[in-house]
């Protein structure tokens, strides 16, 4: 809720692509990216679908993962295999989602710039709020998701 009911800085919501914005920035605790590599960079979902919801994004600003070079694609799927280390370790979850929403019939907040999700999931982690009332509920805020998993991505 202390998300939702601020006010938004330029970045966050805007004409900017927020890809491209956050970044640039060099703040990473205020802007939640967890880990920057050289082609791509790891990042908390501000909009979460469950707590420890990540996303790699590469740094080319193109809307479609067939516009990526080899080497760009090679490092996402390596940061993914990170991610996906550094979420077990620290918040146990059951399973994961891993995927991209390409454009927006398929459902991307952010259709200009590709990018891939990272979702961990327990057993029982959706309930009636969703379905009934539209929102989710999430246990632990964004401030202290990313004080359990930044250290995972310092090493």
């Amino acid at each position: 809720m202390a998300y939702i009911a601020a006010e938004k800085e330029h970045g966050f919501e805007g004409p900017a692509c927020v890809f491209c914005d956050l970044p640039a920035r060099d703040d990473d605790e205020r802007t939640y990216i967890l880990y920057r590599g050289a082609r791509a960079f790891v990042i908390m979902n501000l909009y979460p679908y469950n707590n420890g919801h990540l996303m790699v994004v590469p740094y080319a600003h193109v809307d479609s993962v067939r516009l990526l070079d080899e080497a760009t694609l090679t490092e996402i799927m390596v940061l993914i295999q990170r991610a996906q280390a550094v979420v077990e370790e620290r918040m146990r979850p059951q399973g994961f989602n891993i995927g991209v929403n390409q454009g927006r019939a398929a459902g991307a907040g952010i259709a200009d710039h590709v990018h891939m999700h990272l979702v961990p999931r327990w057993v029982g982690d959706t309930n009636f709020m969703p379905a009934l009332g539209d929102v989710r509920v999430m246990p632990q805020h964004l401030d202290e998701t990313y004080a359990l998993l930044r250290p995972g991505f310092a090493s």
